[in-house]
């Protein structure tokens, strides 16, 4: 057999060629539904005071988050988040699914064996033909009545031979599916660690908002004792007393309300970490010192199909709707199922295993369909509108991504400057503050003034606590949405931080 194919290697030849064919249609990437460069104009000037040089989805989160707590509460919410597990059950799931259709591409081989006992009755009037017992010529069967038949064998049934890629199209479409889950996975991780870092950026700042209330609360309550004291003296007038005691009041029902906020926010850190808090947890770094403050490279809106999970997740979707294009089209043309057995059957068990006892069976069945009433013609129709479904799902994805960075990166501008103008604010208010202190004391001047400068420096506090909140709270979104936070650790230069598949 030198140079030649023997006819059945031929044939296994041509069947593995046919079942490689497949009538998906070509992949061809949607087109950019956003502008290539990020919008342009003066709230979107460089804000902070340097960049790095690596890219938000390469950088490690333990890099980008630097407060020692947030790193161990991450980790914990890694390890128990009740929504990161699920998640990844899901993608477990989505590879038992795939190994479940992947496997139809190949026969699913057993080995039966059965033995047969039957009796006719008595009033049956049956007699057997000599020499049907291969044992006992021109006996009936071994004990005159009684019918045994043993068989044994190895072989397949119903296997389809993929000849237009019925099989292998829906295959692939699982495989994309997991690929899809598993996109969705790291798009979870991503926002799951994002709201642990922006919870506990609100924890530390209410929890600074609770420290200057206090002190406020406190100066003002001395102030009261000072007034009443003036006040039952005859040295200070019913007026300014009742204005320090609105001022204590007002304080004091802050104080309350920040102190909701904080166990609150403990509260969501919980939920969020999936587990109690270690009381062993690292003493939290200033607040303002969780995260690393230079610009993150945006790069361009193109970027984010590389960097984004949730887009990642949303075109492998695409991808296995275009894959189930592919098996509905198959649909429309015939069928090859297979059954083939190999095995022995014999009258007498101890002839099943010889020679003679020898048997095999093979059975082609092929099916056309004729008149389906429409059923292929819908199917393939549900499948293509599938496909532009997820298509405008994708589109919407990448267009949600290039929204929230554009807004993120407005706000990384603005909020330092806003910031830096608060805090000349505190400074000038803490000023007028302590020189109407002054004047009061020195009788030169009504309360009235002090309360004045009071209030307005306590409000420039709350204020800029709230702006510092939200602009740490920016870095953070800016780092989610550029992709960032689905690696512990720094992606090495040349290693490319997450893949799509682009086909076609």
């Amino acid at each position: 057999m030198n140079g030649f194919l023997s006819p059945r290697r031929a044939g296994l030849m041509v069947l593995a060629a046919l079942s490689g064919c497949t009538m998906i249609p070509d992949y061809k990437r949607p087109a950019l539904p956003v502008a290539s460069t990020w919008p342009q104009g003066p709230a979107y000037h460089a804000a902070a005071p340097g960049q790095i040089g690596t890219a938000a989805s390469d950088l490690g989160w333990r890099e980008f988050f630097v407060d020692q707590r947030l790193q161990a509460l991450i980790a914990l919410a890694v390890r128990e988040n009740r929504d990161l597990r699920s998640a990844a059950y899901a993608v477990v799931q989505a590879q038992g699914q795939y190994r479940v259709q992947h496997a139809s591409l190949f026969p699913q081989i057993g080995s039966t064996g059965q033995a047969i006992y039957q009796a006719p009755s008595s009033h049956a009037g049956l007699s057997f033909a000599p020499g049907l017992d291969a044992g006992r010529s021109g006996q009936p069967y071994s004990d005159g009545r009684v019918f045994k038949f043993y068989q044994a064998g190895i072989g397949f049934s119903s296997y389809e031979i993929d000849l237009f890629g019925r099989i292998r199209s829906l295959s692939r479409e699982a495989a994309d599916q997991v690929l899809s889950q598993a996109a969705s996975e790291r798009s979870l991780l991503i926002s799951v660690i994002s709201q642990v870092a922006t919870t506990y950026v609100a924890w530390l700042a209410d929890a600074e908002q609770l420290k200057v209330t206090e002190q406020t609360l406190a100066s003002q309550k001395e102030t009261l004792r000072l007034t009443q004291a003036g006040f039952d003296h005859g040295e200070a007038n019913q007026l300014t007393l009742r204005q320090v005691e609105t001022q204590v009041e007002q304080a004091a029902a802050n104080h309350a309300q920040y102190q909701r906020q904080v166990a609150q926010d403990e509260n969501e850190l919980v939920l969020l970490v999936g587990a109690p808090l270690p009381a062993n947890l690292p003493a939290p770094a200033p607040f303002g010192q969780q995260t690393i403050l230079a610009d993150l490279p945006a790069g361009v809106p193109s970027d984010l199909l590389d960097r984004r999970p949730d887009i990642q997740s949303a075109e492998f979707s695409l991808l296995s709707a275009n894959d189930d294009i592919g098996a509905a089209r198959a649909a429309f043309f015939p069928r090859l199922t297979l059954t083939a057995s190999d095995g022995v059957s014999s009258l007498q068990f101890r002839n099943l295993f010889t020679q003679g006892a020898t048997t095999f069976g093979i059975n082609p069945q092929i099916q056309i369909p004729l008149l389906t009433w429409g059923q292929n013609e819908g199917t393939l129709q549900a499948s293509k509108a599938l496909r532009n479904q997820r298509m405008e799902a994708y589109e919407k994805a990448i267009q949600t991504a290039f929204h929230e960075v554009s807004d993120a990166l407005t706000a990384r501008a603005t909020y330092l400057d806003q910031a830096r103008q608060l805090d000349a604010l505190v400074a000038s208010s803490a000023d007028a503050y302590r020189l109407a202190r002054m004047r009061f004391d020195a009788g030169v001047d009504s309360y009235l003034s002090t309360l004045d400068a009071q209030r307005t420096l306590y409000g420039a506090q709350q204020s800029r606590i709230s702006v510092h909140e939200a602009r740490y709270q920016n870095l953070i979104t800016v780092y989610r949405a550029l992709g960032g936070g689905w690696t512990e650790r720094t992606v090495p230069p040349g290693r490319v931080a997450a893949t799509a598949t682009q086909k076609g």
